[in-house]
């Protein structure tokens, strides 16, 4: 199979033009004829990742996060996302980004399930149309009231990751719960619409959380890569499903800072 082929498959189940417009997805590295036998997967396509696709074999290096996002005028040695590219066109691999239209398909859904919830409604709409809403994020009401402190510490354990922020008093209660992965600062006023007393999302900024506590919304911080990093065992699975013929190499779960 040709990287054409492997992506016209994905891209039935993960739709290219779901993408927000700011986005840049899709083949971004490479040549659409080359064969495809092994895929390696991660979330960012950084010069360690680069290293370890390039040792496993790789044909292909597929990451949610573009390597390539805003313009670029040269693609040179001496520019760290250049020589990322040329590394990549050296050995071989094309490079694929799935973001917001992985964002906007799934994202939302599989992190609210992660955390045990059920009965889903997309928090930010992009798409609606005659069969399903599609967006960022999601919300739900819980089955039970949960105390803030213990919803966050259920983040911790479900995300698997080694710490959350949270702002707000730990012991509110909380009957309706809000989630969008990734930098979540912009989606602060839909969860506030959508009647959550709770946004679980990252990136949030001083400000932003104690206006948003100020205003009746608590806040979990749980990173950028703290629930995007359920991207990599998603695809894995969904490509061993899809393609028998195609070998698959995950780069290993590691977050991407440390905290005294």
């Amino acid at each position: 199979m040709n990287v054409a082929e492997f992506l016209h498959r994905v891209e039935e189940e993960i739709p290219k033009n779901l993408a927000l417009d700011w986005d840049n997805v899709g083949l971004l590295v490479g040549d659409e004829n080359r064969q495809v036998t092994k895929v390696y997967l991660a979330l960012d396509a950084t010069d360690e990742v680069i290293e370890h696709a390039i040792a496993s074999g790789a044909d292909l290096l597929l990451t949610h996060h573009p390597l390539i996002f805003s313009g670029m005028k040269q693609v040179v040695q001496q520019d760290f996302i250049g020589r990322r590219i040329i590394k990549l066109i050296e050995h071989k691999i094309s490079y694929v980004a799935m973001h917001t239209n992985f964002d906007v398909q799934v994202m939302g859904e599989i992190a609210g399930r992660q955390l045990g919830l059920s009965h889903m409604e997309v928090l930010d709409v992009t798409i609606a149309d005659k069969d399903k809403a599609k967006g960022i994020g999601c919300v739900a009401d819980v089955t039970a009231p949960i105390t803030l402190c213990d919803l966050a510490k259920k983040c911790k354990s479900r995300f698997d990751i080694s710490s959350v922020k949270v702002f707000g008093d730990g012991q509110t209660e909380l009957k309706r719960i809000a989630i969008s992965p990734g930098a979540g600062k912009s989606e602060v006023e839909v969860a506030l619409t959508s009647g959550a007393d709770v946004l679980i999302t990252g990136d949030i900024d001083h400000h932003t959380g104690i206006d948003a506590v100020a205003r009746g919304l608590s806040i979990i911080d749980a990173g950028h890569y703290g629930i995007e990093h359920i991207f990599t065992s998603y695809m894995e699975a969904w490509i061993k499903m899809n393609f028998s013929d195609l070998q698959v190499v995950t780069e290993p779960d590691k977050e991407p800072f440390w905290v005294i």
